[in-house]
């Protein structure tokens, strides 16, 4: 009620100084003073909207604007130009308990700031994190889909979304590229195990490794290395040592038959005279021996064709055919051997030219050897000149001995330096071993050739080859308790399958399923030492078998059990009316059986081919005796396409929009009755013909809508004017202008069309109200007008609710009191809730005076739902 007199009130002032001024006699002094302050108030509020609208752009005069402004329009014009939230805070703060528009306008807005402030905090989040994540070396899928999950309840700006758009594509390109490598991986893997059984020749198997060895490398200085999963490298590791031994194996090999190659080469270029066939098979048997395959069966054929070209042993028989005289015939003398210091002498000085040449060509230990010689040799007395020699040599051996120990001193110290410098090199561990014994190596060979080493270098050098092997060792003591742990799993393993062996168990799809599980597991499991690898291979293999022999058996009888139900899939009869029924069975059961124990896949993709085209056939042969039906099928096609035709060429009468409307029904009604009267039509036909219909009868339906909506339409308009007649008596009434004229009233209210009998009732006792009031009882019909604005508020209020209509800021607080109200009646148990409908006839039928912007509610609510009333 406030609202309304705040509203009324200048248009009361505004009619009492018209009157006023168009009496001719003398002015009231009260209606004077009023007028006159009526008119400094509308000139103030004239030049304060002025002002409100002259201080865009400038907030903080707007702001000084709405604490000094008295109109409350001025105010909410100036509050639209402050955005700044500090300003917001303060005229908030000022406005919260003196006007509530400008309150409300601020608070929104203060929540928008704050809401868009979170949500680009939010953004600048998510943005750091896909950085973090493109900074880690171990980027993983599950952290950028969480990255995208939260990115899809944000709302950021345009900038933000640019920049998280381009680290997202960047995370995308790192996973792009993590999948690449892993996959590259795997290739490498899986072409490293085909290596050792694809029947290349050496040369081509190493050529094989040195490829992959590089791809490798490069896989091992990929950026998404870390990326990938430890057990591929492991994978990689042991294919390689597997692909290594067969090549190492296929070197020996061609390295055994080369040699043989030769021999038989040799022998075949020799005089075939020349050759003694037991020297020639003590010569084969010597040479190693190949492992069967047809080349040994080539070479051992090409020895045997020269075995057989030698000349046949002749010594035998010689001997048997004059044994007398060989008994009888006389040993011949042995020649007289020199003396033993005569050739000892010549031993001595072979020797000791052999020393001179070793140390004319630095072969210092070759020298030695032949000094040590000497020394343990006995030569006899030497003469002077051959003691001088003997001096002389010696002499440049210790001379030759000293420099061979001062540059194996040297080389020693460069031994330490390179020792105390591998730690900082940071090699790889296979590498940094290598290194550390080729040290090693190299120390001893100087200690062959220029003597041993100091004890204080010696030690320097050990320390520094210990400490730089120390991550080695450590590395490998760790893969050798990876080969310990991996030798124990794989004795759980057999533990697991040898219990599994033992229990029996009848459940054959566990069975099934576990033998199958624990040869994959076995497959995966790591490097095993090789002489446990052996042993662990045949204790596996010797378990399983003891679990798959009984699966092998029932399996055989599930085979056989298939095998049954495809003889009785052919054994039915395609014209009996129940063979789809056991057809249906029959499937049925072999999907049981399938899943009870699935057999072999080759096993059982054969069976399954056979049993479906069993099956296959049983439904083609149907199939045959379905033709007749398709004739059948088509005329019902036709019998609806004609409908179809006739909905879609339908034309209604003209008349009135009942008459119509009951037409389009009756054609409605009939046609659907006629469509349900066919029979089926083919099915690739009926999806088309039912689209058809149903836009047909659209179309038709289309037709009555519009009817309908003119007529709600006109009934609506109606329903308004009569409204607004009833209204403006009202009005009338209250201002005391309505006159005695109650026919021109009568006149106006039926110059207007006939409303719906609900409406039309209703308002007619309103109008007739009114029109009763006019004369002497007009006061007290006034006063019963003004008493039922509350209720027509409250009414209209409780309507909009229910309406879904926007009731404006300044009914906020009613509004949400009577939400509850609405909300508390509509939950009471025993009430029929009244229709829209019949709660917009009550509001029309109330009589109460109405100001414009309860009439503009009204009529808001006619055109939502007077329209529809019908």
């Amino acid at each position: 009620m406030m609202v309304v007199l705040i509203h009324a009130k200048p248009v009361m002032f505004e009619f009492l100084f018209k009157r006023s001024a168009s009496k001719p006699s003398a002015p009231d002094p009260v209606v004077a003073e009023q007028a006159a302050a009526s008119a400094q108030s509308a000139s103030r509020r004239a030049e304060q909207v002025a002002r409100a609208h002259a201080v865009a752009g400038d907030e903080a005069a707007a702001f000084e604007f709405i604490i000094a402004s008295e109109f409350a329009d001025a105010r909410l014009i100036a509050a639209e130009h402050v955005h700044t939230l500090p300003l917001l805070e303060k005229v908030h703060h000022a406005m919260r308990n003196t006007d509530r528009r400008v309150a409300k306008l601020m608070q929104g807005r203060m929540d928008l700031i704050r809401h868009q402030a979170a949500e680009t905090q939010r953004a600048q989040a998510s943005i750091a994190t896909a950085q973090r994540l493109l900074n880690d070396d171990k980027l993983s899928p599950n952290q950028v889909a969480e990255l995208d999950r939260q990115w899809q309840v944000i709302k950021a700006t345009p900038e933000l979304a640019t920049a998280f758009a381009a680290a997202r594509a960047a995370l995308a390109a790192r996973l792009e590229a993590q999948v690449v490598l892993q996959r590259a991986v795997i290739d490498a893997v899986a072409a490293a195990r085909a290596l050792a059984s694809n029947g290349q020749s050496a040369e081509e198997l190493a050529l094989s490794l040195a490829r992959l060895d590089a791809e490798h490398a490069q896989h091992a200085q990929s950026p998404e290395r870390g990326s990938l999963p430890k057990h591929l490298e492991l994978d990689f590791t042991q294919a390689r040592e597997q692909a290594q031994s067969a090549l190492q194996a296929l070197q020996q090999h061609q390295a055994v038959f080369d040699a043989r190659q030769a021999a038989l080469a040799e022998w075949q270029a020799q005089d075939a005279a020349t050759l003694d066939a037991d020297v020639l098979k003590r010569a084969w048997q010597a040479l190693p021996r190949l492992p069967e395959s047809p080349l040994s069966d080539s070479l051992q054929l090409q020895f045997a064709a020269v075995l057989a070209s030698a000349p046949a042993p002749v010594v035998a028989a010689a001997a048997a055919d004059t044994p007398v005289h060989a008994e009888a015939a006389p040993r011949k003398p042995r020649q007289e051997q020199a003396p033993l210091s005569k050739e000892a002498h010549e031993q001595f000085f072979k020797t000791l030219d052999a020393m001179e040449a070793a140390l004319q060509d630095g072969l210092l230990h070759l020298a030695s050897e032949h000094d040590k010689t000497l020394r343990d040799s006995k030569h006899g007395r030497l003469t002077p000149a051959q003691s001088d020699r003997l001096a002389h040599v010696r002499a440049q051996f210790k001379q030759l001995a000293d420099w061979a120990r001062w540059g194996g001193n040297v080389s020693r110290e460069e031994l330490v330096k390179a020792g105390e410098e591998l730690p900082a090199q940071q090699l790889p561990m296979a590498e940094l071993a290598k290194k550390v014994g080729s040290l090693r190596e190299r120390w001893k060979s100087l200690d062959t050739l220029s003597g041993p080493a100091p004890k204080s270098l010696w030690e320097r050098f050990d320390a520094a080859c210990s400490v730089a092997y120390a991550p080695a060792a450590l590395h490998f003591k760790q893969l050798a308790e990876e080969r310990h742990g991996n030798a124990a799993k794989a004795q759980e393993l057999i533990a697991e399958t040898v219990a599994l062996a033992a229990e029996e168990s009848t459940d054959w799809k566990h069975v099934a399923s576990s033998a199958q599980r624990l040869r994959q597991a076995w497959t995966r499991l790591g490097t095993i030492d090789r002489k446990e690898k052996k042993r662990l291979d045949a204790e596996f293999g010797a378990a399983l078998d003891a679990l798959s022999k009984p699966l092998e058996t029932q399996r055989q009888i599930e085979t056989a059990r298939r095998e049954q139900l495809i003889v009785e899939v052919g054994l039915l009869k395609p014209s009996e009316r129940n063979t789809v029924d056991m057809l249906k069975a029959l499937q049925d059961k072999w999907q049981e059986l399938a899943k009870a124990l699935p057999l072999e896949r080759r096993a059982e993709q054969a069976l399954w081919q056979r049993f479906r085209a069993a099956c296959d056939d049983i439904f083609a042969r149907r199939k045959e005796t379905a033709h007749a039906a398709d004739h059948e099928r088509r005329e019902h096609l036709h019998a609806r396409e004609a409908l179809c035709a006739a909905l879609e060429t339908a034309v209604v009468p003209d008349g009135d929009d009942k008459a119509r409307s009951a037409y389009i029904h009756h054609l409605l009604r009939d046609t659907r009755a006629a469509w349900n009267a066919t029979g089926p039509v083919p099915r690739a036909s009926e999806a088309k013909i039912e689209q058809r219909y149903q836009a047909a009868v659209a179309g038709v339906q289309a037709q009555a809508d519009a009817i309908a909506e003119r007529a709600g339409a006109a009934q609506a308009n109606a329903l308004r004017d009569k409204l607004r007649l009833a209204q403006a008596l009202e009005a009338a009434l209250a201002d005391g202008d309505a006159g005695a004229d109650a026919q021109a009233w009568s006149e106006r209210w039926s110059a207007l069309p006939p409303l719906d009998a609900q409406y039309e009732r209703s308002l007619q006792q309103r109008f007739a109200a009114a029109q009763a009031a006019l004369g002497e009882g007009s006061a007290a019909y006034v006063q019963q007008l003004q008493a039922n604005q509350e209720r027509l508020l409250a009414e209209v209020l409780r309507l909009e609710i229910v309406a879904g209509v926007d009731s404006g800021a300044e009914f906020a607080r009613d509004r949400l009191k009577m939400q509850v109200e609405v909300l508390q009646s509509s939950l009471k148990s025993g009430q029929k809730p009244l229709t829209q409908v019949s709660q917009l006839m009550q509001l029309c039928a109330i009589a109460a005076l109405t100001d414009a912007r309860t009439a503009s509610r009204i009529e808001t609510l006619l055109r939502r739902i007077g329209g529809n009333a019908k």
